[in-house]
């Protein structure tokens, strides 16, 4: 796996421009791509005296482990993350998505925050880790993956079916995301991810009698799907409050003044829910996919010809599942709200991980009040899906953890997958450190 970038052993110690030469390499997912990232991080790694085993279902497409050894007085603990990124395709940049440009203190570019920023803070870590010859209480696995922007199948996935033995007697993992700022009122909260919604993808396809263009039929496949999509763009699912939200929620609201809390707090009662959502603007936007298993029209497929009306239309649908619901749930919501002409296929849907285990949460969000003592860590649902789901049918526990202090006008979700992606390079700094910090706790009491 020969590199195309030359390796700098020293640029750990600068974890942005680690960061700048992740993103120089186009790893965008299809088709990923990712053997020459992944092997520059390997020459990174190897020439600071780390010991790597690739595994590569595919020539291009290798997943890297490596191992810091620890004392054996507590677990191993992994660290993962993804080198692939998403399309850039349709996106208009204000700076080349693959330069990787420093700009007003930003570093710019696909993957600063999905997750190569990330990437770039555990490697820094690790290395530093080993320059100064830290013993951690638990070997610290490193995992560089391929492919989890389209599911993780020969990334994540392929590594837990195949070689399960890579992270035996783990029990926590860190991953993404979670640990950047978040604003409510004057107050700065920090959210730890440590459970996930999961993806339920679904075709519809709705029939209907066809004909010439020129002879307009009522009640088609075209009339289906436009009810269709009218029911899910005027009705939200229904409410649920599930237990790690319920928490976010109630810390937020502890920490807001009178009447915002109150306020706040109403977002745990069902019949005020989405009124109060209507009413919160963007962190509304932000809360919506956490009170409610979610359904997104994504692709839409009928009809060649201008003057043919079709017979048939399918469209995809991208489902999201909260903790505690199957997707029998979420499709027996949907047809609640759109009625039931249409015939539905499961194209993917993994079941969720199992309820979470906070035992490593304490400690996390300690190093959070002690990089920002004004900051208040909380526990985070994640509305989208990580490679956790695979690597919690081996028992582990994934926790969000990539810190970035963030500004207060720095639109986090909406940046990623989003052009002009882009991360402060302190805050890559500060990820880096944090992270480092728990290197060096973990496994100890006290």
């Amino acid at each position: 796996m020969p590199t195309s970038r030359p390796c700098d052993p020293g640029i750990y110690e600068r974890p942005a421009e680690l960061l700048q030469a992740l993103i120089r390499f186009d790893t965008t997912n299809p088709p990923g791509n990712e053997a020459a990232c992944i092997s520059y991080i390997n020459d990174l790694l190897t020439e600071a005296g780390f010991e790597t085993a690739i595994f590569a279902p595919e020539p291009d497409r290798p997943n890297l482990v490596t191992r810091l050894k620890g004392n054996g007085s507590a677990p191993p603990l992994l660290l993962y993350g993804h080198a692939d990124v998403v399309t850039t395709a349709f996106q208009e940049w204000a700076h080349p998505p693959f330069e990787a440009k420093e700009i007003d203190g930003y570093i710019w570019g696909r993957g600063a925050l999905d997750m190569k920023g990330g990437l770039a803070m555990m490697i820094s870590a690790v290395m530093k880790a080993k320059a100064e010859n830290l013993v951690p209480a638990g070997d610290i696995l490193l995992a560089v993956l391929s492919d989890e922007e389209a599911g993780g199948d020969i990334g994540a996935k392929y590594l837990v079916e195949k070689h399960p033995e890579q992270f035996a007697g783990i029990r926590y993992a860190i991953g993404e995301f979670g640990g950047y700022t978040q604003y409510a009122g004057n107050k700065r909260f920090y959210p730890i991810m440590t459970a996930e919604k999961q993806a339920c993808w679904m075709k519809a396809t709705f029939r209907g009698p066809g004909g010439h263009g020129a002879r307009p039929i009522r009640g088609g496949s075209m009339s289906k799907l436009a009810r269709f999509i009218s029911g899910i763009e005027k009705n939200r699912l229904p409410v649920h409050v599930t237990p790690v939200v319920k928490t976010m929620i109630e810390t937020i609201a502890a920490n807001l003044p009178f009447p915002k809390g109150l306020i706040f707090r109403q977002l745990l009662n069902p019949a005020l829910t989405n009124s109060v959502l209507n009413r919160l603007g963007d962190i509304g936007r932000n809360f919506d996919p956490l009170l409610h298993n979610t359904i997104s029209a994504t692709i839409v497929k009928g009809g060649d010809k201008i003057n043919v009306i079709p017979g048939e239309i399918s469209l995809h649908l991208d489902g999201r599942i909260l903790p505690g619901f199957t997707s029998d749930d979420i499709l027996s919501e949907l047809r609640k709200i759109t009625g039931d002409d249409f015939e539905i296929e499961m194209i993917r849907y993994e079941p969720r991980p199992g309820e979470p285990d906070t035992g490593l949460f304490d400690m996390l969000a300690g190093i959070l009040k002690d990089a920002d003592p004004a900051g208040i860590p909380m526990p985070l649902l994640m509305p989208g899906v990580t490679d956790g789901r695979h690597f919690s049918r081996l028992g582990i526990q994934t926790y969000g953890f990539l810190p970035m202090n963030l500004p207060e006008d720095f639109r986090f979700f909406d940046t990623i997958h989003a052009a002009d992606e882009r991360i402060p390079k302190e805050a890559v700094r500060f990820g880096a450190d944090a992270i480092f910090e728990l290197l060096k706790r973990y496994g100890k009491k006290g």
